[in-house]
């Protein structure tokens, strides 16, 4: 038996089709595409065992065989993964629902999905002997490497933009980050942190410009196919900025499928935008391969404001291949929507998180979802992360005054 902690063979181009080594630095393929890492389909086979994952410790790195880094004395971890899936019985009777269940990854270390992909990219930078990591980020991303790079001794350049959530500035600062605002928005920052890497030399782990962030990402995939007993659900919604979620949680199901633990699942995946940012959205609807950059975007759900997304072609992959679908959801349905959430279930979810719940209500009435199906959203992060999203309207009282029902 060739029993190894990781299974991870070699870095692909979904484009091009060229090999990378999985063991050197790599940011994209030659061509300009991401490169996606792959595993040793027959070796996971022999060796790995469902069984025994589900005895192992409840985090992401319960996967193992199925992550990047090839030696377990180089894992960064707080502890990121095996977030619940709860299931929204009062949520549910309300959107006419009678199997609605949220991931919540507000639980994540850093407080949303962001930590995992920064465990694992960080994991694997410090495997490679990465010293210094730059990063363009609308706040979480930013935060969460930050984090992991404390934790790891590494350097970390951020660059986000100035609206920002300020808790983002203030977790980047905490960890020591070096911290830059742009007056503008992701992709700017995106252009500043490309010279400085060129210009120091430092590695840039921006959405897709390094492969180890979706392998992170992907483990929300395995959690809930675990967490359903190895049962594919109908539907997952995701909130699409990036989209690496989604393009992860797809990798998951393509993977468990060919080591033979799940059946060939039915689950259609879907995009959820915002209306003042949707090119995925848009280039859905049009039948398109690749989006186009969108202007002058807006929405108070700040994590989904990428006008163009590096991975576009593969979130829309993601989405032709499992018969999905991509919506948009405006700023008054997302505060609808987290409004709905918390005063039924008690959840305070992310304007990205209840972006995916007003997407359900519109596919429930068009049709698209059936009462019947097993339905999973995701919230990709903590509501108190974006205390501005709440108005609190609350009567200021004097000591001696009394409240009368």
């Amino acid at each position: 038996m060739d029993k190894r902690f990781s299974y991870v063979d070699h870095l692909y181009c979904p484009k091009c089709s060229k090999k990378y080594d999985a063991m050197k630095v790599n940011n994209l393929c030659t061509c300009g595409s991401p490169l996606l890492a792959m595993y040793d389909v027959e070796g996971l086979k022999e060796n790995a065992d469902k069984q025994e994952i589900s005895r192992r410790d409840g985090n992401m790195w319960r996967y193992s065989e199925f992550l990047p880094v090839a030696d377990p004395q180089n894992i960064v971890t707080l502890g990121e993964g095996y977030t619940p899936l709860l299931e929204m019985d009062s949520l549910g009777e309300k959107l006419h629902l009678n199997n609605l269940m949220i991931k919540n990854e507000g639980l994540n270390p850093t407080g949303t999905f962001k930590a995992r992909g920064a465990a694992a990219g960080v994991s694997k930078a410090k495997e490679l002997g990465i010293s210094n990591i730059a990063i363009p980020t609308n706040g979480n991303a930013g935060a969460a490497w930050a984090t992991y790079s404390a934790k790891a001794g590494l350097g970390a350049y951020v660059v986000m933009p100035n609206n920002a959530p300020m808790i983002t500035r203030s977790e980047c600062t905490a960890a020591g980050a070096h911290l830059y605002l742009v007056d503008g928005r992701i992709n700017d920052a995106g252009v500043i942190v490309g010279k400085l890497c060129e210009k120091y030399g430092l590695f840039e782990v921006s959405t897709l410009k390094e492969p180890y962030r979706l392998e992170g990402k992907k483990t929300m995939g395995y959690e809930i196919m675990e967490q359903l007993d190895w049962k594919p659900p109908d539907v997952i919604l995701y909130p699409t900025g990036g989209g690496l979620g989604l393009i992860g949680i797809h990798k998951a199901m393509k993977e468990l499928k060919e080591v033979g633990w799940i059946d060939d699942a039915n689950t259609r995946l879907v995009s959820v935008q915002a209306e003042g940012c949707a090119p995925i959205v848009d280039a859905w609807k049009n039948k398109r391969r690749e989006s186009d950059l969108w202007e002058d975007s807006y929405t108070v759900a700040f994590g989904m404001n990428v006008p163009k997304s590096l991975g576009d072609f593969l979130v829309l992959d993601a989405l032709y291949e499992t018969g999905g679908y991509a919506l948009s959801v405006s700023d008054e349905e997302i505060l609808e929507a987290q409004a709905m959430v918390g005063h039924n279930e008690g959840l305070f979810v992310s304007p990205e998180g209840a972006s995916t719940i007003a997407g359900i209500r519109k596919l429930v009435d068009n049709g698209w979802i059936d009462k019947n199906e097993r339905v999973v959203a995701l919230n990709t992060g903590a509501g108190i992360k974006y205390p501005k999203s709440v108005t609190v309207d609350a009567p200021m009282l004097k000591p001696e005054e009394e409240i009368t029902l």
